[in-house]
């Protein structure tokens, strides 16, 4: 199974957000990132707009939309709201992320209890499926959540990987924190679920990770990819990944890996 590469572009736009500058262009990078290769394009654009704005999500859309890119997908991730709901069916994604955060969340830092959550997700879910979207859940890497996700109707988990990313590569930590993924990621495919991920993943800690979850179809990544852009560029930094997705990159330094 091929695991793809969908760029999260909220790095971006925070770091153009910090002058009221039209740079670094959101939609440049994203194009850019399409053309080395990534198959889609993600953004969370949170209440507050601290990083993507509304304005963002409409440009991209109509980029991904565009002849050029018919074969590439939009993934919008967020709380699923009103205000995110009527978002996502205005610009009708491909793919729609649901994740847990509270509005002034700085970051995603866990994924759904899903049984407390059931009706707000059940509706929610069936919202999306009307306007054609395949819908991810994020969660925890606990091999239990896969079943109630297939019970709330959605068509993907997406794997929260921060314990593993966050962790020196070579710790008992990420050791035990990639088992708990791989196993996750086999409870998930077992129901029938797809299964994404995504986190505090870089270049040297995704080959470990799609080795191990060899399930995964997709990896959103945003921050670890940023930060390398800055030293191998946009394209570059696509084309790092997605070997690394595919354990064809060249060795690194050690001083690399974490």
């Amino acid at each position: 199974m091929v695991c793809e590469l969908s760029v999260n572009l909220n790095a971006v736009a925070l770091l153009r957000n910090r002058r009221n500058l039209p740079w670094p262009n959101v939609v440049d990078l994203g194009r850019i990132a399409l053309d080395a290769g990534a198959i889609g394009l993600t953004v969370h654009p949170r209440p507050d707009q601290r990083h993507t704005r509304t304005s963002d999500v409409h440009e991209l859309s109509a980029l991904l939309n565009s002849p050029d890119y018919a074969n590439k997908e939009f993934n919008l991730e967020g709380y699923p709201e009103e205000r995110f709901l009527a978002l996502c069916e205005e610009v009708k994604p491909e793919q729609v992320t649901f994740v847990p955060d509270l509005p002034g969340q700085e970051t995603s830092d866990h994924g759904w209890d899903v049984q407390p959550n059931e009706e707000l997700l059940i509706q929610s879910i069936a919202r999306m499926k009307d306007i054609g979207a395949r819908v991810a859940l994020f969660i925890d890497a606990d091999d239990r959540l896969p079943e109630l996700v297939k019970q709330v109707g959605a068509d993907r988990v997406e794997l929260y990987t921060g314990p593993y990313g966050g962790s020196p590569l070579e710790s008992a930590r990420a050791k035990t924190a990639l088992e708990a993924l791989a196993s996750t990621a086999v409870a998930a495919e077992s129901v029938g679920l797809e299964v994404n991920a995504g986190h505090d993943l870089t270049v040297a800690n995704v080959p470990a990770l799609a080795d191990a979850a060899p399930q995964i179809v997709e990896m959103s990544i945003g921050h670890g990819l940023t930060a390398d852009a800055l030293t191998y560029g946009m394209a570059g930094s696509v084309k790092r990944f997605i070997a690394a997705m595919q354990d064809e990159l060249p060795l690194f330094d050690e001083d690399d890996l974490f």
